[in-house]
């Protein structure tokens, strides 16, 4: 019987992970998520030594993650993408459940969550520099806009969600109540976007107390726009 020696990274015969791969995700992630609050605050050009500080890890950290600026911009378009993503089809699964609170509600908690990943402040910056060709990032968005279509369809059909609006509405409010106006500062912003979305969810209910002018925004107009 062959016996594998023990190390530092063996155990008992066994080979074990090396002990800093759960370190080096998390480090990573923190990362990501430090760049997406410098990006929104400060612009795709802030520096990327603040988000290694914010991040809590060392320039060589960064770097050794994500050698460029552009690398970088991406994985926080993937990250904010899929989180949404991930709001929308576990909002759509609870508008589905007829035990469940009901389908407008699912569709302002998916709305009010949205608006903590802060897709408004980074629109600019993901059109500048990210391509819309690119094949995780185009998988993600079809499948947020099955969601989200699912989700609004849901509310339609129970009656909740007025009929003359689509999902490119939605997300056009979000984006533009979520985009920090200029020399404004962020944090008053955070102190009254929930209210505001808030309205504009009442908005959305049925029945309709007014006719909307013009026609309802798609998600290829939101796509247009961003």
């Amino acid at each position: 019987m062959t016996t594998v020696a023990a190390g530092p990274d063996r155990v008992a015969g066994s080979v074990r992970a090396p002990k800093l791969r759960a370190d080096a995700s998390r480090n990573r992630e923190r990362i990501v998520v430090a760049a997406r609050d410098v990006f929104v605050e400060d612009g795709a050009d802030a520096p990327l030594d603040e988000i290694a500080k914010r991040a809590g890890v060392g320039n060589a950290t960064l770097y050794r993650n994500f050698p460029d600026r552009a690398s970088l911009i991406r994985e926080v378009a993937v990250l904010v993408k899929n989180r949404v993503l991930a709001l929308a089809e576990t909002a759509t699964a609870e508008a589905a459940d007829p035990d469940g609170d009901g389908p407008f509600d699912a569709l302002q908690r998916f709305a009010h969550a949205t608006v903590a990943e802060k897709v408004g402040g980074l629109c600019a910056i993901f059109t500048g520099h990210v391509d819309k060709n690119d094949p995780e990032l185009v998988e993600i968005r079809e499948r947020l806009r099955a969601a989200v279509s699912g989700l609004m369809e849901h509310a339609r059909t129970a009656g909740e969600l007025r009929p003359d609006v689509d999902h490119g509405d939605l997300f056009i409010a979000i984006s533009q109540l979520t985009r920090p106006l200029p020399g404004t500062s962020c944090l008053l912003l955070d102190d009254f976007v929930h209210r505001h979305l808030q309205l504009f969810l009442d908005g959305l209910r049925a029945p309709a107390r007014s006719t909307l002018p013009g026609r309802a925004a798609t998600f290829e107009d939101f796509q247009a726009q961003h």
